[in-house]
C-alpha cells in the first residue's frame, strides 16, 4: 500500500504560502461572514445588503489581482473556496432561521447545500488518499454556482431592502439554483472518480 504524507505542506515553497493582496482580500470576505450574519440577526437588511455587496466584491477583486500580479498561491487556492463556501453557507442558514415577513430559505435546501458541500470535501480527501496530491482548481460550473448563489443572496437581500415580494419569481430562481447545485455536484463526483480511476 503507498504511504500518504500530509506533512506536504512543509515542503511547499515559501512562494506558495506567502500573504498576498490578493489573500488579504479573502481573508477580509471571511471577517466580514459574521458582521453580515449579525446584521441579518438583528434584521438589519440594509447594512447586510451592502457587508454582502462587500465580500462579493472581494471574491472579484481576489481573482483578477492574481491574475494581474501574477501571484497565485497554494495558501490563495485553499483559503479562496473556504471563503466562499463560509459567505453562503452562513447566509443561507440565517435565512432558513430567522424570522422574515418577507423570504425564508426552505431548512431542506440549506441541507441540500451543506450535503453537497461535505461530499466535495470528502471527494477532496479520497483522490488525494489515492493519488498522493490533489489540483484545487474550480470548474467553469463550478464558478457559475457560486456566482448564480451570490446574485440570488444578492437579490433576496434587494428585496428585503426595498420591501419587494415576487414570490413566483422567489420559488422560479430557487428551483434554478438547486438545479444547478445538483448538476454541480453531479460534475464535480465525475471529476474526482475520473481522478481516481486514472491512478488505479
Amino acid at each position: 500500500m503507498k504511504k500518504i504524507s500530509f506533512s506536504f505542506l512543509d515542503k511547499l515553497p515559501a512562494h506558495e504560502k506567502k500573504i498576498t493582496l490578493s489573500t488579504v482580500l479573502t481573508l477580509l470576505r471571511i471577517a466580514l461572514v459574521p458582521c453580515i450574519v449579525t446584521a441579518m440577526v438583528y434584521h438589519a437588511w440594509s447594512l447586510a445588503f451592502w457587508l454582502f455587496i462587500a465580500a462579493a466584491i472581494t471574491d472579484v477583486l481576489d481573482g483578477l489581482f492574481a491574475r494581474w500580479f501574477d501571484d497565485h498561491t497554494f495558501l490563495g487556492a485553499v483559503l479562496d473556496p473556504i471563503a466562499d463556501k463560509l459567505l453562503i453557507l452562513s447566509v443561507f442558514f440565517t435565512l432558513a432561521f430567522v424570522q422574515s415577513p418577507l423570504f425564508t430559505i426552505p431548512l431542506w435546501f440549506v441541507i441540500l447545500v451543506l450535503i453537497k458541500e461535505i461530499i466535495q470535501l470528502c471527494g477532496v480527501v479520497v483522490v488525494y488518499i489515492c493519488n498522493g496530491h490533489i489540483a484545487i482548481k474550480p470548474t467553469m460550473l463550478g464558478k457559475t454556482t457560486m456566482a448564480a448563489q451570490t446574485l440570488f443572496i444578492t437579490w433576496l437581500f434587494s428585496c428585503y431592502f426595498f420591501n419587494w415580494v415576487p414570490i413566483r419569481t422567489y420559488y422560479a430562481v430557487l428551483t434554478g439554483l438547486l438545479s444547478l447545485i445538483l448538476l454541480t455536484l453531479a460534475h464535480y463526483v465525475r471529476i474526482g472518480y475520473a481522478q481516481v480511476r486514472s491512478n488505479i
